[in-house]
């Protein structure tokens, strides 16, 4: 072949095909968790399963293979929209053709019948109903990792799809260079002897306030609603649909503003990734996708954590949130809210949970998922392998199974390898933080007048637009100047505890 261009062209209209398929997939992905009747379960199940097996037999079609195949032998390996749309296909497909069609199918169906079985379960925190599917689902990934093949861990296979390249014994040594001293920050928190005056944001919150703060504090760091939306759902989560189209979700608790502020906070940290991303030049290919979990991560949290708990934010925030819960704030100091919103406690919900504490949640999450696919530990055996090491690493008891095993949607879902990126997230998150910072000059100087797009700017700039440019390590390299480091992170951490515990 003379020239790559006409199978390249070929090519885009193959993905921009299957992207069509695939973001019809995700809105019945994210009706059912949003809008769809409770009876239509079944029904949805197999419409979400046809869809799973449209897109996996037009990704591995024998035309669609040989034109990857006939790309990648003749396009040049750069950092060029070609190249790196051809490098990031091949890569994919090569693990695609080896999963059968009716692998996918079905789990695909299984996935969304668990989500729903999963959401009954915990409305009465009954383990028992909701076991035989995670037993189901957890078979079914284990087979697909199996055929996607793996060197040392079968979770490794399953990790990869997450955050391409890592595998469990790096993510291992991740947790081993934090845990030690997280556990130790939690004990100095706690021998302290402070605690903020949480009793004075807790109970009678509006929804209908809480729902008003939180849109204006997304509008504000940038979320362009004439492109999204916020929705309510059992667990929140971000989708992105489309071009012009990514949506959120979030839940309420009237005893509790800021719980689902920041949960709101996190969602709109992974929208405003995927509203930077090219999509409109490259849809459907890689060019226009994040680049790993890990780095989807670090735009959420560095918006929740990094950004939303700082005493500039709420410089700016604490007189809005006064205007829009008026009576409500009476008798909060801004210095109260702002411990309040930092407290490190040890906690059941790892949602819910404090910077510090956070990271020792998904390293619970991480191990027993590990064992679950490597067949060490029984799903019988879960619930309470969950509850001693909740024990071990933050010190508390679990009184039930919602607030245990069963809090997240994740294992329901079929997302297995997911958790650890969270950590990864947030250890990126700092790193990209502090160079921000060094760039940018006096971010809390913007912050306190309201001023956050210097920094979705600079986010936009050295992330966003590049897509898969670069690998998740290729990318902090290029942005840092240094390795994935843990001492951004824990530098971060210890000024908190130090800051407000003294």
């Amino acid at each position: 072949m003379t020239s790559p261009l006409p199978a390249y062209e070929k090519l885009v209209r193959h993905f921009h095909e299957l992207h069509v398929i695939g973001s019809a997939s995700s809105l019945l992905s994210w009706d059912q968790q949003t809008y769809r009747p409770i009876k239509a379960a079944a029904h949805r199940a197999e419409q979400l399963a046809y869809f799973a097996k449209l897109h996996h037999e037009k990704s591995t079609s024998k035309e669609a293979l040989d034109l990857v195949d006939e790309l990648a032998a003749a396009v040049p390996r750069d950092d060029s929209d070609v190249s790196v749309n051809v490098r990031e296909i091949k890569r994919q497909s090569d693990k695609l053709r080896k999963l059968p069609g009716d692998l996918v199918e079905e789990l695909s169906r299984a996935e969304a019948l668990g989500q729903d079985a999963w959401i009954e379960a915990k409305k009465t925190s009954d383990f028992k109903t909701f076991a035989p599917w995670l037993e189901k689902l957890l078979g079914l990934k284990k087979q697909v990792a199996d055929h996607y093949g793996y060197s040392t861990s079968r979770y490794d296979a399953l990790l990869d799809d997450y955050e391409p390249g890592a595998n469990s014994a790096e993510i291992a040594q991740v947790f081993a260079s934090v845990r030690d001293e997280l556990i130790t920050l939690v004990r100095q928190v706690v021998d302290s002897g402070k605690r903020p005056a949480v009793e004075k944001l807790t109970g009678n919150w509006p929804q209908s306030q809480q729902e008003a703060f939180a849109r204006q504090a997304a509008q504000a760091v940038g979320f362009d609603f004439g492109a999204g939306r916020m929705d309510i759902s059992t667990h929140p989560f971000c989708t992105d649909l489309g071009s012009g189209d990514v949506r959120i979700t979030t839940r309420f608790d009237d005893a509790s503003f800021y719980g689902s502020f920041y949960s709101v906070l996190h969602e709109v940290g992974h929208a405003l990734y995927e509203q930077g991303l090219p999509v409109e030049n490259y849809p459907g290919l890689p060019r226009s996708q994040a680049i790993s979990l890990g780095i989807h991560e670090s735009q959420s949290r560095m918006w929740e954590n990094l950004v939303g708990r700082s005493a500039s934010f709420w410089t700016h925030f604490f007189p809005v949130a006064k205007q829009i819960f008026g009576k409500r704030m009476d008798g909060i100091t801004q210095s109260e809210l702002l411990f309040a919103v930092n407290d490190v406690r040890p906690s059941l919900i790892r949602t819910e949970s404090d910077e510090v504490t956070y990271n020792l949640h998904v390293l619970l999450r991480f191990e027993i998922e590990k064992d679950l696919i490597e067949d060490k530990l029984a799903v019988k055996d879960l619930p309470e392998l969950w509850n001693v090491r909740m024990k071990k690493y933050l010190g508390i008891d679990v009184p039930d199974h919602a607030r245990g095993c069963m809090q997240d949607i994740h294992w329901s879902a079929g997302l297995v390898g997911y958790f650890p990126t969270y950590t990864l997230g947030n250890l990126y998150a700092a790193q990209f933080f502090n160079q921000a910072k060094q760039q940018l000059g006096d971010l809390d100087a913007s912050f306190a007048k309201g001023e956050f797009r210097p920094l979705l700017d600079w986010l936009r700039t050295n992330i966003h637009v590049l897509g898969k440019t670069h690998t998740a390590s290729e990318l902090v390299k290029k942005i840092t100047g240094k390795p994935l480091s843990a001492e951004p992170l824990l530098t971060h951490l210890r000024a908190k505890v130090g800051q407000f515990y003294s």
